[in-house]
Order: C-alpha cells, then sequence, then structure tokens
C-alpha cells in the first residue's frame, strides 16, 4: 500500500497516472490531504467514487502516530510522535504576534555527534520518510484547529528538530515541496528554513534541487575548535563550508544566511572569537542567531553569563551584522528539542534520559 502522504506532487502524479487517471488528480488528493487535513478517501467528494474506491484497494494516508501533546504556559505546544522501535521525535509549534512556527525532526537520532548536543549522544536510529517529516506538520495543523479557508496558524517551518536534515535530503526535499506546493500547505520558500551542520554536497544539492531558506550551525570561528565541537568539520572544513554558503545565496530566496552559534562558557565566547567570525563572513551576506547552552547530563559545558553573551553579540553588532539571541519557550514542558523524546526513550529503558541541547527557533522571520 501506497503511502500517499509523503508523496511530492510530481511523485502523486505519477501515482495518479499508474491507476490510469489524469495528472490533475494530484491537485485535488493533495488540497484534501494537506488543505483539509482529510485521511479518508471516502470525504474525497470531487472525486468519482469509483476512483475513491480504488484509492481505498491502492493506498493510505498516514502519519506518524501522536504520543503526547503538550502545552506551555507561553503558548508553546509540544508534539511527541512514535517512530518505531521504541524511538520518538518532535515537533514544537512556538506562536508568536506575527507569526508561528513549526519546528520539526528529520531523523530519529542523529550521526553528527556534535560535543554540546544531546541528540547525538543518544545515537542514530534511522531517517525518517517524507511522510513521517511533513506528517508532523500534517498532525500539528489538524491539532491547532487550522481552517484552511482562513488565517494560516502555522506561517514558517524549521527543520530543526532531532537528526541532520541534509543527511536525508531525499525525504527532506520530497517534504519540502509538499510544504511550498500552493496545493498543498503554500508555505513561502522565505518562511521554510533548512538547518544544516555543513554536509557542503548536500548543500549544493539542496540549492539546486529545492532552496529554500538556510541556517548553518557554526559555533566555533576556526577549524581547529570547530573539529571538535562539529566533528562533520574534519571532512568540510570551514573555508570549504564559506564557499559553499556563497554558491547557496546565487538561488536563494533571502539575500543572507543565518549562522546559528551556542555559546559556551570560556570555549568558544571570547572577544576574540566574535571578531574572528567577523573576518570569516566578511563576504558573506548574514545573520547570526546567539543560543544559550542548554546543559544536559555529563555535558562538560557551561552556559557563556549574560554579560558575556551581551558583549559577544554587541561586537557583531558593531560590525553591523544583524545579531539576535534566541530566546528559551515552553521551560515548564520540557520544550528544548529532545527533552521529550529522551523521556520517553529513558521509560523505555533504551538509553538515559538526555535532553538536546539544541534550542527552539523563534527568531526566524
Amino acid at each position: 500500500m501506497q503511502n500517499l502522504l509523503g508523496l511530492s506532487p510530481s511523485d502523486l502524479a505519477a501515482f495518479f497516472a499508474g491507476l490510469g487517471e489524469k495528472p490533475f488528480r494530484a491537485a485535488q488528493a493533495l488540497r484534501w490531504m494537506h488543505r483539509f487535513g482529510v485521511d479518508d478517501f471516502s470525504a474525497m467528494t470531487d472525486m468519482a467514487k469509483s476512483l475513491r474506491e480504488k484509492m481505498k484497494t491502492h493506498a493510505i494516508i498516514a502519519s506518524p502516530a501522536l504520543l503526547a501533546d503538550r502545552l506551555s504556559d507561553d503558548g508553546t505546544r509540544k508534539f511527541l510522535f512514535d517512530a518505531g522501535a521504541g524511538n520518538a521525535v518532535e515537533a514544537v509549534f512556538i506562536p508568536e504576534a506575527e507569526r508561528g512556527t513549526l519546528c520539526v525532526s528529520t531523523q530519529a537520532g542523529c550521526t553528527l555527534n556534535c560535543a554540546f548536543c544531546a541528540t547525538g549522544k543518544q545515537g542514530f536510529n534511522r531517517n525518517l520518510a517524507a511522510s513521517e517529516i511533513v506528517g508532523q506538520l500534517w498532525q500539528a495543523n489538524r491539532a491547532l484547529g487550522h481552517d484552511p479557508r482562513g488565517e494560516r496558524v502555522i506561517s514558517n517551518v524549521v527543520l530543526m528538530g532531532m537528526g541532520e536534515p541534509l543527511a536525508n535530503l531525499e525525504n527532506v526535499v520530497a517534504a519540502l515541496r509538499i510544504m511550498l506546493d500552493d496545493n498543498a500547505y503554500g508555505l513561502s520558500r522565505r518562511r521554510v528554513t533548512v538547518s544544516t551542520s555543513g554536509i557542503v554536497p548536500a548543500m549544493d544539492a539542496l540549492r539546486e534541487a529545492c532552496p529554500v531558506a538556510l541556517a548553518v550551525s557554526l559555533h566555533a570561528p576556526g577549524d581547529s575548535l570547530r573539529d571538535q565541537l562539529v566533528p562533520i568539520n574534519r571532512k568540510y572544513p570551514l573555508a570549504e563550508l564559506m564557499a559553499a554558503c556563497r554558491r547557496y545565496l546565487a538561488d536563494a530566496p533571502r539575500d543572507f544566511i543565518t549562522f546559528e552559534y551556542v555559546l559556551l562558557d570560556g570555549v568558544n565566547d571570547h572577544d576574540a572569537d566574535a571578531r574572528a567570525l567577523i573576518a570569516l563572513t566578511r563576504r558573506i551576506p548574514c545573520k547570526f542567531n546567539i543560543i544559550p547552552f542548554n546543559p544536559f547530563p555529563g555535558a562538560p559545558y557551561r552556559r557563556s553569563p549574560r554579560e558575556r553573551t551581551r558583549r559577544f553579540a554587541e561586537i557583531l553588532m558593531r560590525a553591523g551584522i544583524v545579531t539576535t539571541m534566541r530566546k528559551t519557550r515552553g521551560d515548564d514542558i520540557d520544550a528544548a528539542c529532545g527533552q521529550l523524546a529522551g523521556q520517553v526513550r529513558d521509560r523505555t529503558r533504551r538509553t538515559v534520559e538526555r535532553p538536546t541541547a539544541r534550542n527552539l527557533m523563534v527568531e526566524m522571520a
């Protein structure tokens, strides 16, 4: 049985062609599934009954099972999804005055093992299918009471949850094409952001296949330190990464790259580090998102003091670089990405609880 939820518009057209149907059926199915949140073929009333019966025989519409739905006092809402074999992934909705942002996961676990991130310490289980990636948006829309004829509740999507999106490129691109399609969610490319630790060939491939806004997890101004903090740097060092950023901007929907930077007390938060970042990125239109470190059990790092954080950001801003400091939302429901999933894994006795160090993206326009 083919799960239609994760099929890109072109793949969905191919599915209907295999049933002997015209390509416009794909647009109809996209609207029913993604705009109206329908998972019952019988409800697709602008299709012939014979076609609906045929679809029941050959296809399903299935999203990942929802395990938990928690609402914070500040309005942040966290969804936990079953990824099978005792694994769980999460999506987090962050409401703000001018936008509603959904942070989604792309892998169960992560292979990159960044030194300050507990998700990598959980190990890697598997890539999420396109249906599981877009299914987080599908489920969140239903839970939030989205009216397909009215104002959009979720205006922005960031692929910044568990996992490295560009290590799961094929499924991520399929999910992105659904999110962007006017018959589905109709999101602007400027309002969909993929975050990467710097897999250079995949950055180039994303630029060719489906360019959206890009955020790069930088975290160090030089190769020696970044090799320790972000091990993928040993394969794709900073010179290659910066060149890939410049190439990406040639086709990007935004005219800047967002650099994410977790401040670690006494490690990467010196004045000299800020000045080195200015030199490193001088040829790249960019903004910086400064992230407070979220400690986890056994972590060898501490959060930089508030005054040190302010001073670091001030140096960047004086150089003319737009710099924001990420807010922490949903503390009362462990809404830093990875915390709730870690608790479920602990109860299954598969691993110790390790909340992730990656906080929620709330500054992405």
